[in-house]
């Protein structure tokens, strides 16, 4: 029976196939979140949306590394299956396994280089995000400002990076990762320029970060108001860690700044007086939606 000769040469790939199954197996075995043990709520830290991509983007990495070597050798047994149960050469055939192999290579390829860019990318986003949570914490002063701060606030379909919640208002923090231009001389060119409804970088324009930060101001100011049953002062802050701010006050509605002493920055910022009673309110029902 012909059929028998193409189905026999399957017993090879048993040791790949088991091989793969482990490596998917282990694919999340590195999963740094972690639960409260007295509530079982997620503890969130600084950044923690982006420290879980990167997880995920570390998972993905491991699954393309190691599962790739597998699937690409699949063909090339198989095919040496088929040379031993064959009676007489089939090089067309053979030539299509090593095709197969070959692009098999070629994607795998591609897919590492992106996991790669990918992670690096998060790790930039991750580390300004931590830098401008590190700034932020230097608001908090129990025993002379009533200063509170949230990190990664669940919003609509989004996450807001902080919240601050001050006397004078509450602020939603957007922290933006872009990393400096290279003049041809070797020097960086850091220097970004803000207009009402873009932001001008040495060589693109984004519209985006003012957009996004406008949003989640918007949100967190309507959710607020729902939440309290009054209006609350809210302001949006995107924060470009690492670039000189050139004409912060084009956007008037925001507040852009490059995130070092965002923490003095901040208290000068009177949006609108805040009573004790109010502010309790906003610390209590950002605090129900991501508890600490």
């Amino acid at each position: 029976m012909a059929w028998l000769e193409y189905l026999i040469p399957l017993i090879f790939l048993f040791p790949l196939a088991a091989t793969a199954v482990i490596v998917v197996g282990l694919r999340n075995l590195h999963d740094a979140r972690v639960s409260s043990p007295f509530d079982a709520h997620p503890l969130r830290e600084p950044g923690q949306s982006l420290r879980d991509r990167l997880d995920r983007a570390f998972a993905g990495l491991f699954l393309n590394g190691a599962l790739g070597p597998i699937v690409i050798m699949t063909p090339l047994v198989y095919g040496m299956g088929r040379m031993l149960f064959s009676d007489e050469p089939e090089w067309v055939e053979w030539t299509l396994y090593g095709a197969l192999s070959t692009l098999l290579v070629l994607i795998f390829c591609f897919r590492l280089i992106r996991d790669f860019q990918r992670i690096r990318r998060l790790k930039l986003g991750l580390a300004c995000e931590l830098a401008v949570g590190q700034e932020l914490e230097r608001l908090i002063r129990p025993e002379s400002h009533p200063y509170v701060i949230f990190h990664d606030v669940p919003a609509e379909g989004d996450t807001l990076d902080h919240v601050a919640i001050t006397p004078h208002g509450v602020f939603a923090v957007e922290t933006w990762a872009r990393s400096p231009t290279v003049r041809p001389s070797g020097e960086e060119d850091n220097r970004v320029t803000v207009e009402h409804a873009r932001l001008r970088f040495p060589g693109w324009i984004e519209r985006r970060p003012l957009r996004d930060t406008r949003r989640a101001a918007r949100w967190l100011a309507e959710w607020l108001e729902q939440e309290l049953g009054q209006p609350v002062p809210v302001q949006g802050v995107l924060a470009l860690p690492g670039w000189q701010i050139e004409h912060p006050e084009a956007a008037d509605d925001l507040l852009v700044v490059s995130g070092d002493a965002l923490a003095e920055r901040l208290p000068e910022r009177r949006l609108d007086a805040l009573d004790d009673a109010t502010r309790e309110a906003v610390i209590a029902a950002i605090h129900r939606r991501a508890p600490h």
